[in-house]
């Protein structure tokens, strides 16, 4: 792009005048952390075997992305958007509000949220209800709900080892602490009279939880610092970090493939991406980008991704995925709810 073209562009943008994408060669994604490994693999690949361009990744988080995705259409919005949940119906709407209404959501597979500590430790199993009574604001004490007392694990069971309660997890704009939330803490807590039937998921603030950041490796890093702590984050990284890390059974089901793709691990995930379909004319390179991230060669049960922590979805379900990112299919307000 020239500079007086370039020139017109900012100033039309300033002016709120700018509805559609610049044409560019190179896709722009931002998203969830925990796909952020799976995108990269797919966008180094890409980059290696076309005449595009290495996409460019930002791992902002699956709230952080779906905001960035959501402001608009044009220069300076993101063509994608990674996510380790599905889209909220609250984030769909304001994508609405603010002109992206041509929308595909390609759902690429499955992940595990890991509960893992240092290998230099023995096993620690746990179950839904301990990690939720190490990690809530309030817990239930003699049928009241208090400010959580807890300091060390055999506190909450006798069971459980004299350590510190001191856990790394992701921050609220993080797909995976909204699947921890939902999977762990609301799973835990929802048939809990002290919480009136309802799910609880408000976590901690004094320091036994530890708001690590949106980068996932930083979390590998501080287990192996602080050997007595825990930390929550994507089965792909406890599988990358396996000399260093081992992870926990959680209700006696161990983080495997298996048991993760067959449901029967407690805290099983999907894992989409998002295409805003209106930047397509003027970013050729995403189509093509999203089809080879939908492929066999990447998603499916011998795919490079399965390699580095996916776990494929049943064959039938990946061919309907991927037919839908094949025909652009737009994605309604009603299949998010």
């Amino acid at each position: 792009m020239n500079r007086i073209l370039k020139t017109t562009v900012i100033a039309a943008a300033v002016m709120g005048v700018v509805g559609v994408a610049q044409a560019r060669d190179q896709v722009r994604i931002v998203g969830s952390s925990t796909v952020y490994p799976f995108a990269s693999y797919v966008a180094e690949e890409f980059g290696a075997t076309t005449d595009f361009p290495t996409p460019v990744i930002e791992s902002t988080g699956s709230g952080g992305g779906a905001r960035l995705f959501c402001n608009g259409i044009g220069e300076g919005t993101p063509d994608i958007t990674n996510a380790s949940r599905r889209m909220k119906p609250s984030e769909f709407e304001r994508c609405v509000e603010n002109g992206v209404t041509d929308i595909t959501e390609a759902f690429i597979g499955y992940d595990g949220i890991a509960f893992a500590q240092s290998n230099e430790n023995d096993a620690m199993d746990v179950t839904l209800e301990q990690i939720f009574l190490a990690l809530a604001a309030q817990v239930p004490v003699d049928g009241e709900l208090v400010d959580n007392p807890y300091t060390q694990w055999n506190e909450i069971d006798d069971s459980l080892p004299a350590r510190e309660i001191a856990v790394y997890g992701p921050p609220t704009t993080s797909g995976t602490r909204d699947a921890f939330e939902e999977l762990v803490m609301e799973a835990a807590s929802e048939e809990m009279d002290a919480y009136g039937g309802e799910g609880y998921t408000d976590i901690r603030t004094d320091g036994a939880f530890i708001d690590a950041g949106e980068n996932d490796n930083l979390i590998v890093q501080r287990l192996a610092e602080n050997t007595e702590a825990f930390g929550i984050f994507g089965y792909s990284f406890l599988e990358e970090n396996s000399d260093s890390l081992m992870g926990s059974s959680i209700d006696g089901v161990a983080p495997t493939p298996d048991a993760i793709g067959s449901g029967e691990y407690p805290v099983s995930r999907s894992m989409f991406f998002y295409v805003k379909n209106q930047h397509a004319d003027e970013v050729p390179a995403m189509n093509e980008y999203a089809n080879l991230f939908m492929s066999e060669q990447m998603i499916g049960d011998l795919g490079y991704l399965k390699g580095i922590g996916l776990i494929p979805a049943p064959e039938d379900l990946r061919a309907e995925a991927r037919s839908a990112v094949e025909n652009h299919e737009t994605l309604e307000l009603a299949d998010l709810k």
